[in-house]
């Protein structure tokens, strides 16, 4: 199993990436950088891999609305050639929340357009012939009744250090799950409780898997949560700090009846808890959201405890068939925490 960490990248971009560094040379082998609607994923992707020399840099996410997909392909490989082949490609729909009132574009296929963008993304980087493509979202070239006519079948001028970057799906949905076990190198859960994810997502996963090509590896998974060592009283102080986050994604992240990550809680067994959190957050009681958030939610999507119980959450990813450890260190030597972590493995 390997261990991966997300950058935060709401504070200083710069002063996360040297923590990267640092982390690096303890055994970290995967930094994940998301893109929301503060600086774009690419620019900082492409300053970490100037710092690092070993480290896997993943895109999480890249939201499919907001690039061509031939752009995407580009993008990833030229990150691939400034790394030394180290890119990893994370690729999501988002929500209509930030596509239309950010991107302002049509938040409409959300699937046929995942699929076609992991599709031509590959044709890009294989570099076997012209690029054409004709699907329900994209007709490459484009059709003369839609265009001047004038557009003709391309290649990538560049070649690719790798003829396949790999490509992971931020997925929650029953049907999108299904096409990432079918297409996707790997999964990026979010809110991932290992003792749930069998009866929440393994039905999905083993429908996807029975379609996979064969010429794929297993698909591999990146979930965990916040790592913090500590006892009693300041254990639960520390899972306090993720109570805001899961309240704005379970009560603020869309409307009623639109949000994923509602619907996901509501999947775990959190009906209640997910009604009360989003009423209380769409009302403008955030702090009241926040408390509303079940306390088995934050001890089992995160890894927060004495080191023993740490290690028993550590075993508990694991059996549930996480390959790749997401961790956000929390304390006063992060580094020393992913170092703990590493040896355990």
């Amino acid at each position: 199993m390997r261990i991966s960490m997300p950058l935060q990248y709401a504070g200083d971009p710069k002063q996360s990436v040297e923590q990267i560094a640092e982390l690096e040379k303890v055994g970290l082998d995967t930094v994940w950088v998301a893109e929301a609607y503060g600086y774009d994923s690419p620019t900082l992707m492409g300053y970490i891999a100037a710092r690092t020399e070993r480290i896997r840099i993943g895109a999480a996410i890249l939201p499919v609305y907001t690039r061509t997909p031939t752009l995407i392909a580009q993008t990833a490989a030229g990150l691939d050639y400034l790394s030394d082949g180290r890119a990893v490609l994370g690729l999501g729909a988002s929500g209509p929340q930030v596509i239309e009132g950010w991107h302002g574009v049509p938040y409409t296929k959300p699937l046929a357009r995942t699929r076609e963008v992991v599709e031509i993304c590959r044709k890009v980087w294989a570099r076997e012939e012209r690029l054409t493509h004709d699907g329900r979202v994209f007709t490459l070239p484009l059709p003369p009744e839609q265009g001047t006519g004038l557009g003709k079948p391309l290649k990538i001028i560049n070649h690719p250090v790798r003829s396949a970057v790999p490509i992971y799906l931020a997925s929650l949905g029953e049907k999108n799950v299904r096409m990432t076990a079918e297409i996707a190198d790997g999964w990026l859960p979010i809110f991932f409780i290992p003792e749930k994810a069998d009866s929440v997502w393994g039905e999905s996963l083993r429908a996807g898997a029975a379609e996979r090509d064969p010429s794929l590896a297993p698909l591999e998974i990146a979930a965990g949560g916040m790592l913090a060592i500590g006892e009693g009283e300041e254990t639960k102080k520390l899972l306090d700090f993720v109570r805001p986050m899961i309240a704005l994604y379970v009560g603020g992240m869309g409307a009623k009846g639109r949000n994923f990550y509602n619907t996901l809680a509501r999947r775990y067994g959190y009906e209640e808890a997910a009604e009360k959190i989003q009423d209380l957050y769409l009302a403008g009681k955030k702090d009241e959201a926040a408390a509303a958030v079940p306390e088995e939610m934050l001890e089992l999507t995160n890894l927060v405890g004495p080191e023993s119980y740490v290690r028993e959450r550590v075993e508990a990813f694991r059996a549930a068939g996480v390959t790749d450890l997401n961790l956000t260190p929390v304390g006063d030597d992060p580094v020393a925490l992913i170092e703990k972590v590493k040896s355990w493995l």
